[in-house]
């Protein structure tokens, strides 16, 4: 059918259908989705199933829950915001907020049905303690990214050649039973391993005892994660533990053990890896059976969560036909376990190695090979906005800020609002990247009209801040989608970030490249800065022939120190260290066919981060 963007007054997600040799079938991220929408019962949303196929709907009966408004919408007439971003998504019905990649549509789908259903408990208790569960972006997080990403892409690569990968275990999937054999650590554990502690002594004393018939009692573990789950409120037991199990030192209190992925409760990450394990554990049990007993943790959480009615449920409403595997003799893993090939079963470390010495010694290198820090004059050092012209809602003394840091603030949006002017012409795209809330964006949509812009950023309050301002003033040429930066794949003409920490400059960098686009980003955060699944540093061939990987480190932790609080000699090492990690940027920009300037903002003292790296394509790739 088609899709117009003012179809609905309600909530729209997108939602991928694969099709193989017109076989049409439903992506794992895409069943995790629904599968949620049936377990929270929330049917507040018109799902729109994405194809290049007609009348899909009948081949995907079974899968979809019912209840749920269903239409199909072909990938080219998908509204403007959708199409720049990765599946799954959420539009609003205003169509220009818009939530894109798997963890950002989760934790949506748990807050709205929170709102209209407040008494589920049970739902709301799916985000966790301080609602932060897959909060963490997968870039930076090592758990969001194993939940989110590689387990999914894990099982689908094994359901696509099962029959190629018989001799071996994914990675992801041995790193999740690692993960599951772990001590779990909660929010207050130590009241819970004392009740433990004591329900152990209490079980041994009965097994000293005379042999009577004695009531089982469930673990400690079930019985803090049944007593979540419940929809009302129980308030805990005011029994204290005796006197003896008070004194037991925390270091010798036994370990809580798993009952669901995260720990003893049942979180959002259980909903991403149902799906995903049941689709594999599926297949093992069809081609090679005698792998299981390699995932005893696995295979014991597939059992547990089949305890739930509403995961019952919710899998029968999507189709999944849960199956026990009482059969299946689970062992202890052995050292000659199948794995995977190649990869490392716990991924590349990231951990930064210990620092030693001061910058001295390797500036001292990279002078003795030729390179030093290398700032451009800036073109422009007395433009402004003419602040004092546009309305408050533009002016980011409209935020929360004292008069001093709003002044600051307007002379960094001078800097980059100059870059983007000179290369903005009407009808460009222009990405405000990890927008916060809008000082930068909705300037830009404000002095130039002609143009399009689109503020990316994760955090939804902040962005929610930014549309708030937007609606004030009017403005028809902006757009908000919250995301990390790589759900985002829309083809834009100029990039912009201020103030993008540690590696996201890097990320932006990179996006801009790929779309070969313009850019103007001030880096921040230079410590944060560390290799990455994506990112290795140095970044230009001339810097990694001539620092290691540690000794540039060295520059990133030493460019964090231009604090003014700091003495100036201080200041003037953290400067040139800041110029010489982004002169490294630039190169490996340059390689790309593009010409990069790095250069300060005016007046210096505008921010103790005042570099400003601004680059645009002279080749066509």
């Amino acid at each position: 059918m088609k899709q117009t963007e003012a179809q609905s007054d309600r909530e729209s997600f997108y939602l991928e259908v694969s099709s193989v040799n017109g076989a049409v079938s439903l992506p794992l991220h895409s069943s995790i989705v629904l599968f949620l929408l049936s377990y929270t019962e929330c049917s507040s949303f018109h799902v729109y199933l994405v194809t290049d196929q007609a009348d899909i709907l009948p081949s995907l009966s079974g899968l979809v829950p019912g209840g749920l408004a269903v239409s199909e919408v072909r990938r080219d007439e998908l509204p403007r915001l959708v199409k720049m971003c990765r599946l799954p998504a959420a539009l609003e019905p205003d169509v220009c907020f818009c939530r894109a990649g798997l963890a950002v549509v989760l934790r949506h789908i748990i807050q709205s049905a929170c709102q209209l259903m407040s008494s589920r408990r049970d739902v709301a208790s799916l985000l966790g303690f301080k609602n932060t569960c897959l909060k963490a972006c997968a870039e930076v997080s090592q758990w969001t990214r194993l939940c989110e990403l590689d387990i999914p892409s894990a099982v689908e690569e094994h359901l696509r050649n099962p029959e190629d990968q018989m001799c071996r275990l994914p990675a992801a999937i041995l790193n999740l039973e690692k993960r599951l054999g772990e001590p779990v650590k909660v929010h207050n554990d130590d009241k819970i391993r004392r009740q433990k502690l004591q329900q152990q002594k209490k079980s041994d004393s009965q097994l000293k005892g005379p042999s009577t018939e004695s009531e089982s009692h469930p673990g400690v573990e079930i019985s803090a994660a049944l007593a979540k789950l419940s929809e009302v409120a129980v308030p805990p037991p005011s029994t204290r533990e005796s006197s003896d199990i008070r004194k037991v030192k925390s270091t010798e209190l036994p370990e809580l053990e798993h009952v669901f992925a995260e720990g003893l409760y049942f979180t959002l990450t259980d909903v991403v890896l149902l799906p995903c394990i049941h689709q594999y554990l599926i297949s093992i049990q069809k081609h090679t059976p005698s792998t299981l007993s390699h995932l005893p943790l696995l295979l014991r959480w597939y059992q547990r969560v089949q305890e739930l009615p509403s995961v019952l449920r919710a899998a029968k409403d999507c189709g999944m036909a849960l199956f026990s595997l009482s059969s299946v003799d689970p062992c202890p893993p052995q050292p000659e376990a199948p794995r995977s090939g190649g990869a490392e079963q716990d991924g590349p470390k990231l951990k930064q190695e210990p620092f030693i010495g001061g910058p001295r010694p390797t500036l001292t290198k990279l002078q003795e090979n030729g390179i030093d820090a290398v700032y451009t004059a800036h073109p422009c050092p007395s433009w402004t906005v003419d602040w004092e012209s546009l309305p408050m809602a533009v002016n980011p003394t409209e935020g929360k800020m004292s008069d001093a840091r709003a002044v600051r603030k307007q002379q960094q949006l001078n800097n980059l609002l100059a870059a983007v002017t000179d290369m903005a012409h009407p009808g460009n795209t222009v990405v405000d990247f990890c927008s916060g809330g809008g000082h930068v964006g909705i300037v830009l949509a404000y002095t130039l009209p002609k143009c399009q812009v689109i503020l990316i950023e994760n955090k939804e309050e902040s962005l929610v801040r930014a549309r708030d301002r937007s609606a004030q003033l009017g403005l028809t040429n902006i757009g908000f989608v919250q995301t990390n930066l790589d759900y985002f794949t829309g083809n834009f003409n100029i990039g912009v970030a201020l103030h993008a920490c540690g590696v996201a400059t890097d990320m932006v960098l990179d996006r801009c490249l790929q779309a070969r686009a313009g850019f103007v980003i001030s880096p921040c955060c230079y410590g944060f800065i560390q290799n990455t699944l994506k990112f290795n540093f140095p970044k230009s061939t001339r810097f990694a022939e001539t620092l290691s990987y540690k000794e540039h480190m060295i520059l990133c932790r030493f460019a964090d120190q231009t604090a003014v609080s700091l003495p100036l000699d201080r200041r003037l090492i953290g400067k040139r260290c800041m110029g010489l990690v982004d002169l490294d940027r630039s190169w490996a920009a340059e390689t790309h066919g593009y010409s990069v300037r790095v250069m300060t903002m005016v007046p210096e003292g505008c921010s103790p981060k005042n570099n400003m790296l601004v680059g645009f394509p002279t080749t066509q790739l």
